[in-house]
């Protein structure tokens, strides 16, 4: 067999596999890039720009897996052996540090991703031009960046321009364009501008539908994010059968055990809380949260909102011993990972800070529904039982 005809099936390796990846089926993409990678270099060398692609291509998987520590060290390669063989400025290198800021922002590492988002913004712009899908590529990576970090006014201008560019350069009905429209939304929805968020969401769902078929994550991330502006509203009933049918479809499409899944089980949880099915609440928040632990470390900002979530509950039941500890530890990971002024900083803070101060009341009134009162890192018994005591809203990424 000649080196051409092997180069071509390592091509359509790599088609196959992002066909795969496209419509979500990653377990079956995995042995196709793991594949296509191996024969490249066998052929042409450890240093070549297909290598580098099948590279970044891997990690690009593994990054939609929740595999972020196999990912990180091939999103590193690819981009330096692309800078070594393309130069400094190149299509190939704006992508791979698109690639590796989304990583990082992914792990809670913002300082390292921002950065790399304007550098790969800048580049696509000088290279392609200020019209180019990849630019609005950019656009919407950087204002989602933004919008996490609660910088809206950056990130509104962004998205908008990302959504134009798309309508323009492909049409309005494109799967770059239902992200957009879910992007504008998921920034509307975060200032608190429901109704103007609504439609755009119901667009982004049925285009997905249409485009991508019912079962695939993006119309996944479409049905929980729909649920999740139902339930800031307290549409409680509209909101459940979306969060369950997110829920299904991520464990189908992307394992039981993804960040993706721990956030639907996040969700899902919060809903129960909120309409008071405590028992079928606290096992889902518990699974989130030993999910996030596992697949994104200890200190990542999805650990801090599970670990508020779950002690939310607790104070709803008021098993205040076991909500504080948890509290606490929240509030310290969120500061450490996002800041002082970060909203999820400062709704942490909040919650931490009515809770004491619910608590305090209940030692002053000599209650307590677990027979302990709390205060101040102190405990002491007390012999009365409290009634229950309605929880404050948990908060959901």
């Amino acid at each position: 067999m000649t080196n051409e005809p092997s180069n071509d099936y390592t091509t359509s390796l790599n088609s196959r596999a992002e066909l795969y990846m496209s419509q979500g089926r990653y377990i079956e993409a995995e042995p196709l890039l793991t594949e296509a990678l191996e024969m490249r270099r066998q052929l042409l060398g450890s240093k070549h720009p297909d290598v580098a692609q099948s590279l970044n291509n891997l990690a690009v998987l593994y990054r939609f897996q929740g595999r972020y520590i196999e990912a990180e060290p091939l999103f590193k390669e690819a981009l330096e052996m692309r800078k070594q063989l393309l130069g400094s400025a190149h299509p190939s290198v704006a992508t791979s540090l698109n690639n590796l800021a989304g990583l990082y922002e992914s792990q809670g590492r913002y300082a390292e991703a921002e950065p790399l988002y304007k550098e790969a913004l800048e580049m696509s712009k000088q290279l392609l031009g200020s019209k180019h899908p990849d630019v609005a590529t950019s656009l919407n990576n950087l204002a989602e960046f933004y919008r996490f970090q609660g910088r809206y006014a950056e990130a509104e201008p962004l998205c908008k321009d990302a959504l134009e560019m798309s309508k323009q350069l492909l049409g309005s009905k494109h799967p770059d364009v239902a992200t957009s429209l879910n992007n504008l939304a998921l920034l509307y929805k975060s200032q608190g501008r429901y109704i103007e968020a609504e439609p755009l969401y119901k667009d982004a769902l049925e285009m997905r539908k249409q485009l991508l078929g019912s079962a695939h994550p993006d119309v996944a991330n479409s049905l929980n994010n729909l649920a999740l502006l139902y339930y800031s509203q307290g549409r409680y009933i509209e909101a459940e059968p979306l969060y369950k049918d997110a829920l299904e479809m991520r464990k189908q499409l992307l394992g039981s055990a993804h960040p993706s899944v721990a956030t639907s089980l996040n969700n899902l949880a919060g809903l129960y809380e909120s309409q008071g099915r405590y028992i079928e609440a606290e096992p889902l928040h518990k699974e989130a949260l030993e999910m996030r632990k596992q697949l994104l470390g200890s200190a990542h900002p999805d650990v801090a909102t599970s670990l508020n979530n779950l002690a939310s509950l607790y104070k709803s039941q008021g098993r205040y011993i076991e909500a504080e500890p948890l509290f606490k530890e929240a509030v310290t990971i969120l500061i450490s990972q996002l800041g002082q002024d970060h909203p999820l900083t400062q709704n942490a803070q909040q919650n931490y800070l009515m809770f004491l101060q619910q608590v305090a009341l209940k030692n002053r009134q000599g209650e307590s529904s677990n027979e302990w009162g709390y205060s101040g890192g102190t405990t002491k018994k007390k012999k009365k039982k409290s009634k229950n005591n309605k929880g404050f809203g948990s908060f959901n990424l």
